[in-house]
């Protein structure tokens, strides 16, 4: 099962001029207010269970060049809940939504490229993807591409370039990257060492109930007043 979810959206610009034609049908010529109805309505029959009339209203939001709906389509087909997977499309699809500049698209389609999960497994591509997310503020994608700097994964290793995107996916509230963060500012790797700054990122994942993050505070807390009162 994938970990995508659906994205119920307003009417987003169209896919690129130079994007492939796939959807499957003649285009379809629809104003703003007609594809973010198609959109709801397609969002409220999946969540009652009639996948089958919500796909049918998303594909003909899809044929205007709608990012969202296309994301939507190919979730629902590489989820394997329509009778016909299509998976082929489906990937067209999720490629179309993500060169309009969809980030969900952006951030499922760098998942799947990452793992080699339906498409042909490529680090370099999938790190493109995650740092185009990750620019227009997808949490995930922000660690993700994070975690690319720091293990010199799919682009060359900068510990700097990783704290910089652990830090802003942190400021997003992930406990993972507040962790991370936490622990490379009390090592000083990548950023300059701070453990004040190290106890807030531990605290701040430990309210999200990190236990480790919890026990880690505790002990900068200690290094601090030991080195206060010394």
């Amino acid at each position: 099962m994938l970990a995508a979810v659906l994205c119920l959206c307003g009417a987003l610009p169209a896919a690129a001029a130079d994007a492939p034609a796939v959807a499957p049908g003649a285009t379809v010529r629809a104003d703003a207010r007609a594809v973010r109805d198609w959109n709801r309505a397609a969002f409220e029959r999946y969540e009652a269970g009639e996948t089958a009339r919500a796909l049918a209203l998303f594909q003909r939001a899809a044929r205007t060049g709608d990012a969202s709906a296309q994301y939507n389509v190919a979730v629902i087909r590489l989820r394997g809940e329509s009778r016909s997977p299509a998976l082929q499309q489906a990937i067209a699809l999720l490629r179309s939504s993500a060169r309009s500049g969809f980030s969900p698209a952006q951030y499922m389609l760098a998942s799947m490229l990452e793992t080699g999960r339906e498409v042909t497994a490529s680090q370099p591509e999938a790190t493109t993807w995650y740092a185009k997310a990750a620019e227009q503020g997808h949490v995930d994608a922000q660690t993700s591409l994070a975690t690319q700097y720091y293990l010199g994964r799919g682009i060359a290793q900068d510990y700097a370039a990783a704290a910089r995107w652990y830090e802003r996916a942190a400021d997003g509230g992930d406990v993972g990257a507040q962790y991370l963060i936490a622990s490379m500012y009390e090592k000083g790797l990548g950023v300059g060492r701070d453990l004040r700054v190290a106890l807030d990122w531990y605290a701040a994942a430990a309210r999200q109930g990190d236990d480790v993050a919890r026990a880690q505070a505790r002990v900068i807390a200690e290094q601090l007043a030991r080195e206060r009162d010394s």
